[in-house]
């Protein structure tokens, strides 16, 4: 596909932003097809579904503090088949607006209706940037006159992608609760979420990654002298290009792992914070070059770890706490506090984790420590907006386990990854 044709089909707006707010119809069709369209099937929501991590903190955070959502408007951001909508309803809500962009909003009607709760849950299918509620139909009033349609006491809403900000759905959110939510008395379900990196053993994949580039490459090469033998053209012209395809594909992309507690060499160090109520568009967008959150240091005493350091890992925990935020000091506690971890330690979520391998093993020594320094950063793709490039730069020093004299200091390694 040509430059001019790729651009067309962008996933992005003009600003680099998700095209459901501002983009062109093509570039939401392009939205549509490369993200909405496979949250329409029931497979995908079953996925979900049976991640018992993901349903008992969201059942813990809704259904335990059911006094919170009593006689409350409560707003369902990307309901997919309604769970979440269902259980507002059980919990005491008095209207839940479930608002979906696909047609599973369909079958979420019909989940209303299973559980008698259709009076309460309206279903509205569309961009959440785009819809319009209901809101004299439904008796409601907003606290704000000059804001009329701020008539959320509480959102819901299971945004979050691999590695938290994948998939970009954070972008629709803040939009919504910025346009919809009571801004001194209102609550976000989760309130603030948390990325973290550690350096991980995980080597048996690191050199199936390997393994799978050289025969590959291999591949390449046959293919390369049958054409010429055979059919006589010459295809030595396109192997540095086929070379770089396959070393972004099989080495420098992510990969989704469930690893052990025990594949984490360090204390994980949280690289980015969110609280839900304050966070801005521009915080979706990644981690910055330069962000002191995004500095790391970890120290791996190769007597207790065997390693090698096969690359880093990222993952993201949620809170379903009470506002901390100055501008929310009179809105309703909440009792019973849920957390959702999708770290290693907390075992299967449908997340996982996303694995940054490295080209080559860091070796951990018996009486030494490795300590690997770095920074990361993060941002988005040109071509998809709900896509990532995450950058590492780092050193490994190893010295004496107690002693301050350096063995070994490697030079700067910088790897770009992309997070498919």
């Amino acid at each position: 596909m040509s430059e001019e044709n790729s651009a067309q089909f962008a996933n992005t707006s003009g600003d680099g932003e998700i095209p459901s707010f501002n983009g062109d119809e093509k570039a939401k069709a392009s939205d549509f097809a490369n993200y909405f369209c496979s949250y329409a099937q029931l497979y995908h929501q079953k996925q979900m579904l049976a991640d018992h991590n993901r349903m008992a903190a969201y059942h813990s955070a809704i259904l335990g503090n059911a006094d919170v959502f009593k006689d409350k408007v409560v707003m369902d951001i990307g309901t997919g088949s309604g769970i979440l909508a269902v259980w507002a309803a059980q919990a005491g809500a008095r209207k839940v607006y479930a608002i979906e962009y696909t047609d599973m909003a369909k079958h979420a009607r019909q989940v209303m209706k299973a559980n008698n709760v259709e009076d309460i849950v309206t279903v509205i299918q569309g961009a959440v940037e785009e819809i319009k509620l209901p809101i004299e139909e439904d008796g409601l009033e907003p606290d704000d006159p000059e804001h009329p349609d701020r008539v959320v006491d509480i959102f819901i809403s299971e945004w979050m992608g691999y590695f938290l900000l994948r998939e970009s759905m954070m972008d629709s959110l803040v939009r919504a609760r910025d346009k919809f939510l009571k801004p001194a008395t209102g609550l976000m379900f989760p309130s603030h979420t948390t990325m973290y990196v550690a350096p991980v053993e995980d080597d048996e994949e690191r050199r199936a990654g390997l393994n799978e580039y050289s025969a590959a490459m291999s591949d390449w090469n046959d293919f390369q002298e049958t054409t010429k033998q055979v059919y006589g053209v010459e295809m030595d012209i396109l192997a540095k290009d086929f070379d770089r395809e396959q070393k972004e594909y099989f080495l420098w992309s992510s990969r989704w792992r469930e690893l052990p507690g025990d594949a984490v060499l360090a204390e994980p160090r949280a690289v980015k914070y969110l609280d839900m109520m304050t966070c801005t568009i521009e915080d979706s967008k990644g981690i910055t070059a330069g962000d002191e959150h995004a500095k790391f240091e970890f120290s791996i005493d190769g007597t207790r770890n065997e390693g090698p350091v096969s690359g880093f890992a990222g993952w993201f925990t949620a809170d379903f706490m009470s506002r901390t935020d100055e501008a929310g000091a009179n809105a309703p506690k909440l009792p019973n506090p849920s957390f959702l971890s999708t770290g290693p330690e907390n075992g299967y979520t449908h997340w996982g984790q996303q694995v940054f391998y490295f080209h080559s093993g860091i070796p951990l020594l018996s009486g030494e420590t490795t300590t690997i320094t770095g920074d990361l950063e993060m941002y988005r793709t040109k071509e998809n907006a709900r896509l990532y490039n995450c950058k590492f730069r780092f050193t490994a020093e190893r010295k004496k386990t107690g002693e301050d004299r350096t063995l070994n200091k490697s030079v700067v390694n910088e790897q770009l990854y992309l997070m498919p």
